[in-house]
């Protein structure tokens, strides 16, 4: 199914927390509402839900307008970001549980929940309970309830918030492995970048109610449509010049220890050994402070130590004034 907002707005208690907000997604495709707390996130992907209602604006759903239906009219599945599971029921009840409500045979209910704990890995673990499980077991249960009914969309609200790094990373890979299986038409909500660009087709980028950028994400990263969009997706230096400020990513320097080209000079103030990387804090003559990046090979070529000078010059960056590089 494919989801269509246009020129949504919602306010409370007089703050405005969607400004006119059109994007679309199409049919299969995973999309992700991506930006800070407080951008909206969560909102938007409450009104196209239908718990809760905008002031103006529209939602289609395979064109369809809905905009004024309620939830169960929708053909949606919707995960909250507290799992929302029932915890006096098992795994298999709460899995079964919307089936149940409309009353389908015992026995088909019974095959879809031994057919989703199956896909969701989770087979064997029919009679536990909510308490019983893992918070990442616990979140796929949530997805397993959420495609019991088998929506055309699939809602999630920043699904993976309370596990820890590792978890979420590992579910992130099986969310995205599980969505090449179903191919539902999924939105979901998060505010790490990272999560966004490793497991979305398409990413909408939040700032304030208000869409900052909708591409996918190898063009949101590269061509980033404003300052605020290029600094959300990971570090990035505004360098001052005469005529107008660049934008530049710490691995987007060009670094030696002479000079060369049009480089500027730069005194190395700290070094910081991250993994495989790098990280320098540099002086320019001028004062300003930037931060840049060297993989293992540039670093034992360079060999940086405190109070060095070096010579450095960006290899691509952006203006954001129609000039860039």
């Amino acid at each position: 199914m494919s989801v269509v907002v246009e020129g949504l707005s919602k306010s409370f208690g007089g703050v405005r927390a969607l400004r006119d907000v059109g994007f679309s997604v199409e049919r299969g495709t995973l999309a992700a509402l991506l930006g800070p707390s407080g951008c909206g996130k969560s909102t938007l992907l409450r009104v196209i839900a239908g718990f809760e209602t905008a002031e103006r604006g529209r939602v289609l759903l395979d064109g369809r307008e809905v905009t004024g239906l309620p939830p169960g009219k929708r053909d949606v599945g919707f995960v909250f970001q507290n799992y929302a599971l029932f915890p006096h029921q098992t795994v298999a009840e709460n899995v079964g549980f919307a089936l149940a409500v409309r009353k389908r045979p015992a026995a088909e209910v019974r095959a879809r929940v031994a057919e989703l704990l199956d896909l969701v890995q989770l087979g064997g673990y029919e009679s536990r309970r909510p308490h019983q499980l893992s918070g990442g077991q616990r979140q796929r249960v949530a997805l397993a309830r959420a495609l019991a009914s088998s929506p055309s969309t699939l809602l999630l609200d920043e699904p993976f918030g309370a596990l820890d790094q590792q978890v979420r990373k590992d579910l992130r890979r099986w969310l995205r492995a599980l969505h090449e299986r179903t191919h539902v038409t999924t939105i979901l909500v998060t505010h790490d970048a990272e999560e966004a660009m490793e497991i979305a087709d398409r990413i909408v980028v939040l700032r304030d109610g208000e869409v900052q950028q909708e591409a996918p994400p190898r063009h949101v990263y590269l061509q980033p449509a404003n300052p605020f969009v290029m600094g959300f997706l990971g570090e990035v230096n505004a360098v001052r010049g005469s005529r107008s400020t660049i934008y530049v990513r710490p691995a987007d320097f060009r670094i030696e220890s002479r000079p060369f080209g049009d480089a500027t000079s730069a005194s190395v103030r700290r070094v910081l050994d991250v993994g495989a990387r790098t990280q320098l804090e540099l002086a320019l003559a001028d004062g300003q402070r930037v931060v840049a990046e060297l993989d293992a090979a540039r670093s034992v070529r360079l060999v940086p130590q405190l109070g060095m000078t070096v010579y450095l010059e960006p290899t691509s960056f952006r203006d954001f004034d129609g000039i860039g590089a």
